[in-house]
């Protein structure tokens, strides 16, 4: 069986010279929950967009055994499904519905197919009875919901999220957990906030300057206070 992703010594660098990603070698298991964790600028969301095939480097990218390519682009981003760090760069859309129903929708589905996933990932995501709301009257933690309910719309095997706990009061993101604890997808999530990393994942990945440090168990890599430290991290702050 194919691996969710399978990456091998990818690097990516930018038009002066600075390495984004330096000989990355990846290798996630569907069903997994890992966190790309690490400082800013360390290369988790251009980690994310190499994914979802938006960066184009050397060495090679399989998504579900298929390879990130021009050829393959399509398919790919039918599996894979990326959360922006700002979920309103996704809600564009006069109404809830609308939104929710634009991936299926260019899948080519038919109406009563549309209704239906756009019924079910709102249910979901705790936005039931709201697809006739305007997403810019959401608030900030309706709107991630919402984000992540475009992407379940699609019936992706994979999703990434880039944040996706910034600007969230604790009660949201309380609620995000909750969320994301309940899909069965591979989730790849990347984050700077440690106890949102540690309520979530079983595996972490910890990067910095563009390379993979550390990767693990969630609890071994979080919990070692000299390696966290070393890269700028805090320790969360409870173990359950």
């Amino acid at each position: 069986m194919s691996k969710a992703i399978e990456i091998e010594n990818f690097s990516y660098g930018y038009p002066d010279g600075t390495m984004a990603l330096s000989d990355i070698k990846l290798s996630i298991e569907h069903g997994q929950k890992v966190v790309l964790i690490g400082p800013n600028g360390a290369g988790k969301s251009t980690l994310l967009l190499t994914m979802a095939g938006f960066v184009k480097g050397t060495g090679k990218v399989f998504i579900d055994g298929l390879e990130v390519n021009r050829k393959n682009l399509k398919n790919i981003r039918t599996c894979l499904g990326s959360c922006l760090e700002n979920p309103d760069d996704q809600l564009f859309m006069p109404t809830l519905f609308d939104d929710v129903a634009f991936g299926p929708l260019n899948m080519g589905l038919g109406v009563e197919q549309v209704k239906k996933r756009v019924a079910d990932a709102l249910q979901t995501v705790g936005l039931a009875g709201m697809a006739d709301k305007a997403p810019h009257h959401l608030s900030a933690g309706q709107k991630r919901a919402a984000a992540i309910a475009t992407i379940l719309s699609m019936t992706p095997k994979i999703i990434t999220l880039d944040e996706p706990d910034g600007s969230l009061d604790p009660r949201n993101r309380n609620n995000l957990i909750k969320l994301l604890g309940c899909l069965t997808q591979t989730l790849i999530i990347a984050t700077c906030n440690m106890n949102f990393a540690a309520a979530i994942a079983d595996r972490a990945v910890l990067m910095d300057k563009g390379q993979i440090i550390a990767d693990g168990d969630a609890k071994e890599i979080m919990w070692d206070f000299k390696l966290m430290n070393g890269h700028g991290l805090e320790v969360p702050t409870a173990r359950d």
